[in-house]
Order: structure tokens, then sequence, then C-alpha cells
């Protein structure tokens, strides 16, 4: 199997700016060439779905309209990172409603990902088009009411991260027969849940009072020790909690019964529940579960056998059809820190953690 390519140093973007629309144009001036980059990518995976620039066009300025709606400093924000990447801000906005408009397409089915929740720590594994594997960066966001740090797509406010108020958040894509763009994106929707919220309870309040048109979960946990589930879509949001032994695992279907007769199973089934049921089954098996981020991350490693917790891309595919484990992340709401792998689970050992430490926000920007 070939290598996957990743650079020999990932971009690591550091902003600090009480004002959003600042934040937006620190961020976007290190990704003139990212951003550009990242949108030919995305403008390929559209044309595989029938999906015209146009209509990706018109999808973005639909949802930059509620954004603006729900959340004007995220608006501005974006707004920000068009300024300083230099493209219009509908093409900011096509990267941060890229999977409600890749949700049209039936051509690229959305990636897998895996993620547990366990003992107040959570590890995930990202997967998506390995075309997209030099198209991300870590980030550390000074300035909203909460530091936030993490990582994220090249344009996309956020995705995977916590908070300095010990908030964090897991993200997964599910799908949902209703799911359309006229809500807010789910990435924007994460990206605000880790700026305002600084609680579990906080942060299911703020999704619930978010107008949704597309699916997803969070897997939300904090330093208090609150952890929750959240399958969220068109038909309304529900909440899934621990198990008997403290855990929650998420792979890419919907566990809420109610929203199952509307999944569009066709995407991840059978694999979905191959890989939540093997996970399942290897924490029932395991008498001791881990208490430290590697042990927790280690449990994600899967061999050619065994259901793609651990994904590697099949190159005789073709675009739109090679996924691969882009990165593996570790969050510790206790201390406040993310740590993220350039690599699958895998390489754990042999790869170097990038550790994040989400510190309040200095002084005279709160």
């Amino acid at each position: 199997m070939p290598a996957i390519p990743r650079p020999a140093d990932r971009l690591h973007i550091a902003v600090s700016a009480a004002d959003p629309y600042a934040r937006g144009v620190a961020r976007g001036e290190r990704l003139r060439t990212g951003i550009p980059a990242a949108l030919d990518v995305y403008a390929r995976l559209f044309a595989l779905g029938g999906i015209t620039l146009g209509g990706a066009r018109d999808d973005a300025e639909r949802a930059l309209d509620v954004i603006g709606g729900f959340r004007p400093a995220a608006r501005a924000e974006i707004a920000g990172l068009a300024q300083g990447a230099g493209v219009e801000e509908w093409q900011a906005g096509v990267l941060n409603a890229r999977t409600e408009i890749l949700a049209r397409s039936t051509a690229v089915p959305p990636g897998e990902c895996t993620t547990v929740v366990l003992g107040g720590l959570g590890a995930q594994t990202w997967d998506w088009h390995v075309e997209l594997a030099d198209h991300w960066h870590t980030l550390e966001s000074h300035g909203a009411r909460h530091t936030v740090v993490g990582l994220t797509e090249h344009g996309i406010l956020g995705k995977i991260g916590l908070n300095s108020a010990g908030l964090a958040l897991h993200f997964n894509i599910l799908g949902h027969l209703r799911d359309t763009v006229g809500g807010v994106p789910m990435h924007v929707l994460a990206a605000v849940v880790l700026a305002e919220a600084g609680s579990v309870a906080e942060a299911v309040e703020l999704v619930r009072s978010a107008p949704l048109a597309s699916s997803g979960s969070f897997a939300l946990f904090d330093a208090a020790g609150d952890a929750v589930l959240l399958d969220i879509s068109p038909a309304g949001v529900h909440e899934i909690r621990p198990d008997g032994r403290g855990v929650l695992l998420r792979t890419n279907h919907f566990l809420t019964p109610a929203l199952t007769a509307d999944e569009k199973s066709w995407l991840y089934q059978p694999d979905s529940a191959e890989r939540r049921a093997f996970m399942s089954d290897r924490l029932h098996r395991t008498p001791r579960l881990p208490s430290e981020p590697d042990a927790l991350a280690s449990l994600l490693v899967t061999g050619a056998d065994e259901p793609p917790v651990t994904c590697l891309p099949d190159p005789a595919k073709p675009l739109g059809q090679r996924w691969a484990t882009l990165a593996t992340v570790t969050l510790d709401p206790a201390t406040r820190t993310a740590r993220v792998l350039d690599g699958t689970p895998a390489d754990i050992g042999t790869a170097h953690w990038r550790v994040l430490t989400a510190a309040p926000c200095p002084p005279g920007l709160t």
C-alpha cells in the first residue's frame, strides 16, 4: 500500500483577535494557497455527483444567509477568511457547507469516522478523501468566549477539538433523507459550540436552538464528567447517554430508533454497523478500559481482516472512493489538551503527536 502523502511539517494556525472578522482575516492570510487548492478538490468531487460550481455557489450563499441569521460572528469570520485568502465569500461558504452540498450527490458517498469516549477521554479517527490529505491544519483560536484548539480543513471554521472551559467535541457525519442545504452547516455548528459553550448542557441547548437542515453527530464531554452523543438531523436532535461502563461509541449511523427509518442506510451500511459492533465487542473483551490517551487511541487499530476502523485508501478505486484515516485525535477536557496525530492509530509510537492546549484568552480579548 503506497504511503498517504503528508506534508513534512503540518500547518498550524494560531490567531488572536476579539473581532471575528479579524480572526478570519488572520486565518485566511495563512491559507492563500491552501483554500484555492481545497476548493479545486471539492469542485472535482462535486462534478462527480453532477453538482455544478454554480449550484454549489447557490447552496453556499443560502447557507451563509442562515449562518448570518443564527450567528453573525460566524458569518463575519467566514467573510474574513475569504478576504485574507483572496477568494470570494461564497467560495469560503462552499467549503463550510461542503458536507451539505455533497449530500446532494449519490456518486460521492461521505467518509467514515469512528469515535470512542470513556473515562473523561475521547479518541477518533478522521477518515476522508485521500486527495484532501494535504488540505487540513491544526488550529488555536483566541478571542471568542472560549479559546479553541483542534483540527479543521482549510477554509472551514471548525471540526474536532476542545475549548478552554473544558468542553470537548468529536464530530461524525450521519445521513438522513431530509438532509439539504438551508440550515446551519454541521461544521459551522461545531465551531460555534466550541467557541461559545462552557459545558455539555450549554452545548446541547445551543445545538437545539440552531436551524437544522442536515445531519451529524457530536460526541460532547466536559471536565465536570458529563457526556452525551447527539443524533442531529432535520427531524430532531436526540441524546444518547453513556452505557453502563461509561462508554460512548459512534460510527456513522443513527442510534435513535425514530430516525433510522429515514436514514440514508445505503451510504454507510453495513460498514458502519460492522465497525460499531466490532468496537463494542473489543471494548467488552477489554477487562480494564484504557485510562490514558495513547492506549485509548490504540483501540482503533484494525487489520486487513477486520472492519476498517483504521482506514487505508485503495489506489485502484476512482476519485471519490479513496478513503483514508487522515488524522487520529485524542481529547482530554480535564487538561484542556487536544493531541493530533498526522496518521492512523497504527502510527502511534512511530509518529509524533502534536499537543495543543486551550489556555484561557489573553487579557483584553474577552
